[in-house]
């Protein structure tokens, strides 16, 4: 599977070449994961970085990192005694498609696709990891863009898989336009 995402991005990256990219950036964000019926795992904070690479004015393919480390929780086993899990720390990486409605102010569904590693202590998992979610976007000033963003991501692997809400607040840059 890791090869197939390797080129998958692979293509994509000589696709955009071929197909003129209006624009080519890069950016940072941070925000929070929020795991959805884990009850191993609590919230936590997320970080990464960001490429968007503008094909045709409304299509966007965004390659991108993301790390975050998952909150312990503590578990209630029987009646009186608990345990404490250590929360993961999750590594994701992959590519973002996405459709960029409007101007200084843009609202723009996307879709994803990548590999989630989650590693704490007993587990070392690396899943297929898929984002849907939808941005706004507002561009204070040409080539510099902040977004704000809620995503679904599902990390499965056969019968096993995690799920998190991620909220993410960044900025981009256009190092590069083509006309």
């Amino acid at each position: 599977m890791k090869r197939v995402l390797v080129f998958a991005l692979a293509a994509t990256a000589l696709l955009s070449g071929v197909a003129r990219a209006a624009s080519v950036g890069l950016g940072f964000f941070a925000g929070a994961s929020v795991p959805i019926v884990q009850d191993d795992q609590d919230k936590g904070s997320l970080w990464g970085f960001r490429a968007p690479v503008k094909l045709v004015p409304l299509f966007t393919v965004e390659p991108f990192f993301s790390s975050s480390g998952l909150g312990d929780k503590t578990i209630d086993i029987a009646p009186g005694i608990s345990t404490t899990r250590e929360g993961s720390d999750v590594t994701t990486f992959g590519a973002n498609a996405m459709l960029t409605l409007g101007g200084p102010f843009s609202f723009y569904p996307y879709v994803g696709i990548g590999s989630a590693k989650f590693k704490r202590t007993g587990q070392d998992e690396s899943f297929t990891s898929y984002h849907m979610g939808l941005g706004l976007g507002i561009s204070p000033m040409p080539k510099l863009g902040v977004h704000l963003r809620g995503e679904l991501q599902a990390a499965a692997d056969g019968d096993v898989a995690r799920k998190m809400v991620n909220i993410t607040l960044g900025a981009s840059y256009s190092i590069f336009s083509l006309p």
